[in-house]
């Protein structure tokens, strides 16, 4: 028999996101729409069947609610995600990836192995072909080596090739890594990554928006790309053919903003004409790691890293920064809205400079990074 939380239950709420995650034709538009007409997720999974339907549910979503609300147990679902000391983070917690949330239609929650910490902001996405060539092992190993040395967290999905080269690398180098699973984090694929997937668990995360027990479906590999580049300030693109499932989250990276890098390779190699069309199509053309830094001003990125954890944001900071957009603005026009002195300004520029918070558009002109 279905068993309901109880509704003082200080877990609750994140117990029926969980449950709502688990019905069919439940998604992020659908999910946020249940939200704003109920006001949370358990009152969602207890609403009227009207107020269902004024969420906007067709048919069959409503019948596959009504369906979860008789034979799922709630509590047991928030028990085994307990049980397996796995981490639900919700679009309502502060600790949601910065970047993820600035997608269109970001995951509602994440299941998350490991840590996901504040310095993954600095992260870039290294993808590619699974029967990687030896040239694109080892461009893809000396690019995540490299950037993980420089403080870059490395983002991919633990297929064999390209993918495990660049975890591995991020990790020998002494980096963070994130693994983005096209099933639940309980459930490893390939099989052959399973240490692998330990160890990234001890330096960094598995993170996957499907429930525990899923299993690795083909069908669920091309939306987890869009959450590899929606992590990323930027994707890499290694090696690829011109069906490889490397160029959707390509293309998903084009639609939310970030930018297409690709490396080069032979116009003979088939492994390589998904790179060749890509950089012909306008994508940059990569030949070292400081092509990526250059490009997305994260040369500084480990003092940032540091500064950023060592110095957290103070509510002047915060207010500073919710004045800052892409429009550049100079320190006076920043002393007029706040009414602070010059001299405080400019020293709160300059730590969340060095925060990467920041950065000087021109001489005395601040933007928000």
């Amino acid at each position: 028999m279905p068993v309901d939380l109880p509704i003082d239950s200080p877990v609750d709420e994140k117990a029926y996101w969980i449950a709502f995650n688990k019905v069919a034709g439940i998604g992020a538009v659908r999910f946020s729409t249940l939200l704003a007409v109920c006001g949370s997720a358990a009152a969602a999974w207890r609403a009227s069947i009207h107020d269902l339907k004024a969420a906007g549910l067709d048919r069959r979503t409503l019948e596959n609610v009504l369906h979860a609300r008789r034979t799922l147990d709630v509590a047991a679902e928030w028990q085994q995600v307990e049980h397996a000391g796995v981490q639900v983070i919700t679009l309502l917690d502060d600790y949601y990836p910065a970047n993820l949330r600035q997608i269109d239609s970001p995951p509602p929650l994440l299941y998350v192995r490991g840590e996901l910490l504040p310095s993954d902001l600095w992260a870039i996405g290294i993808v590619g072909t699974r029967r990687a060539s030896v040239y694109g092992r080892e461009v893809a190993h000396t690019l995540s080596r490299d950037l993980a040395a420089q403080g870059i967290s490395i983002v991919s999905g633990l297929a064999v090739g390209v993918d495990t080269v660049a975890h591995k690398a991020a990790l020998e180098a002494g980096g963070r890594t994130i693994a983005v699973l096209g099933s639940g984090v309980d459930q490893i694929y390939p099989p052959v990554n399973r240490s692998l997937a330990q160890q990234i668990v001890q330096n960094g995360a598995l993170v996957s928006e499907y429930p525990l027990g899923t299993r690795p479906d083909a069908g669920n590999f091309p939306p987890r790309n869009r959450i590899i580049s929606g992590l990323s300030k930027g994707v890499v693109i290694v090696e690829a053919s011109e069906r490889s499932g490397a160029l959707i989250t390509a293309r998903f990276a084009a639609e939310q903003g970030r930018d297409v890098f690709a490396v080069p390779g032979s116009i003979l190699h088939p492994g390589s004409a998904g790179c060749n069309m890509l950089i012909q199509q306008g994508a940059t053309p990569l030949l070292s790691a400081g092509d990526v830094l250059k490009q997305l001003e994260m040369e500084q990125v480990a003092t940032r890293r540091a500064a950023h954890a060592a110095i957290p944001v103070d509510p002047q900071e915060a207010s500073l920064l919710a004045l800052l957009g892409r429009e550049p603005q100079h320190v006076d026009e920043l002393v007029r809205q706040t009414a602070l002195p010059a001299p405080q300004i400019a020293g709160l520029l300059a730590v969340m400079e060095l925060k990467g918070l920041v950065r000087q558009a021109a001489h005395l002109t601040y933007v928000r990074s």
